[in-house]
This record gives C-alpha cells, sequence and structure tokens, in this order.
C-alpha cells in the first residue's frame, strides 16, 4: 500500500475525478477527508470506503469560503493529527466565451477553481512546512496549456492553477511538494454542461480515440501522492490519451 500512514484531504470528491481519486487513496492505504458540497454524495463516498476496509471521514465544504477551509483543516488535524497530502479539486465553471459571460460568472469560476486553490495550499503548506513537510496535488486541465474555444473563465483559472504549482514546489522544496494533474477528456458529470459539438469535436481529435475513465487519473493521483514521486514537483503532470501531441 503505497499511501499508507498518509491523511489525504481531498476536495470536490463526491463525484468525478475526486470521487475516484478518494477512493483510489483509501485503498492504497491512506486515510480520507472527503471534502465537498454535495452532502449526500460525499457521505455515499466515504460509506464506499469504509465498506471497502478503508477509513474516510466526510467534512461538507463550500470551497469559495475560506472560513469553512479552515475548518476541512480543524476537521483533517482533529480526527488523524496531521495532513500529508492536499488534493485541491474543487471544480466550478460556465462553458462561454468572454463576449458572452458576465462578471459574475467569471467570479463564481475563479473564487472556486483558483481562488480556493490558493487559500486552501497556503494552510496546508503552512501546516505541511511547520510539521511533517507533504504534497500538494491540484487538479489543473490539458486547458492550462493551451486555448480551446468557448471556455474563457475555466481556462484564467486552469492556466493559473499550473502556475501556483509552480509556485509552491519552488518556494516550498523539498519540505513540500507540489504538483498540478492535467486531465484531458474525461469522462465525467461535469461535461453535462459542455455543448454536445463541443464533446464530438475534441473526442474525434484525441489520438486515444476515447475520453479517459476518472479512475485513470485516480491511478495517476495515488502514484504523484506516494514518496515513489518525490523527485516530481512544481510541475504539471499531462493526462490526455496524446490530444497535446497533435
Amino acid at each position: 500500500m503505497r499511501l499508507k500512514g498518509k491523511i489525504c484531504v481531498i476536495t470536490g470528491s463526491a463525484s468525478g475525478i475526486g470521487r475516484a481519486c478518494a477512493i483510489r487513496y483509501a485503498a492504497e492505504g491512506a486515510r480520507v477527508v472527503v471534502a465537498d458540497i454535495n452532502t449526500a454524495g460525499g457521505e455515499a463516498v466515504v460509506a464506499q470506503i469504509v465498506e471497502s476496509g478503508g477509513e474516510a471521514i466526510f467534512q461538507p465544504t463550500d470551497v469559495s469560503e475560506p472560513a469553512q477551509l479552515d475548518a476541512l483543516l480543524k476537521r483533517a488535524l482533529d480526527t488523524y493529527g496531521d495532513v500529508t497530502v492536499w488534493h485541491n479539486n474543487a471544480f466550478k465553471s460556465v462553458f462561454k466565451n468572454i463576449i458572452d459571460q458576465t462578471l459574475e460568472e467569471f467570479d463564481d469560476t475563479v473564487r472556486v477553481s483558483l481562488r480556493a486553490y490558493w487559500y486552501g495550499s497556503k494552510i496546508a503548506v503552512t501546516h505541511m512546512m511547520a510539521h511533517n513537510g507533504g504534497v500538494i496535488l491540484n487538479t489543473a486541465s490539458v486547458q492550462s496549456y493551451f486555448g480551446e474555444p468557448g471556455f474563457s473563465a475555466y481556462q484564467v483559472a486552469k492556466g493559473g492553477i499550473l502556475s501556483l504549482t509552480r509556485s509552491i514546489g519552488v518556494d516550498h522544496a523539498p519540505k513540500v511538494r507540489a504538483v498540478a494533474i492535467a486531465p484531458g477528456f474525461i469522462i465525467t458529470p461535469a461535461h453535462d454542461g459542455i455543448p454536445p459539438e463541443t464533446i464530438e469535436r475534441v473526442k474525434a481529435s484525441i489520438p486515444a480515440k476515447r475520453g479517459a475513465q476518472p479512475e485513470e487519473v485516480a491511478a495517476l493521483a495515488a502514484f504523484l501522492a506516494s514518496d515513489e514521486a518525490d523527485y516530481i514537483t512544481a510541475t504539471g503532470i499531462i493526462i490526455d490519451g496524446g490530444y497535446l501531441g497533435i
């Protein structure tokens, strides 16, 4: 079990990539703090982990509220005594270009999908530097690296996540590592709001000729959270079926 002894906090883990990561972390021996605004979904993930012999708790968390991120860290420390992996994964966006998007929609996207990553990393790194070190994982995107039509605010957030990751990794090595995971097309409910023609266009251009399952991202995340990845920091790791290679 490569994560035995680790305490992993993961936001946005009631569904999709976050859910798959939480389950994989527990299967690899970690104690997991599931955090999400979706209480029913988060509690279901914890129940599945516990039924499989793992250890997990749920903390309802709206990552757009810094006080709730503070409460998340406190809950993890009160329950498990430490945090060694903090995975910022919660996500919100509106799929519109800059002309059609409102300022409120932009602010909502950045508040959840970038500012919360900054604040979550800030409090987690502060703890890690004062104690046993650790790993910051940030869910970025292939759109951290290139432009896709109709994703203005999303690309601002995802590009910022990659820069944030580099900054943390450089500033706080060697005690804290920071790695961004940059998924391509992953089959999750998050795609429900994307125009169907956009989805079909993306799928047709993937050399692997398919979307990935969330569990494939979780396998990468478990490796990056482990001591096996100790020399990987201040960078992003792309998992996209060759999409950026074309």
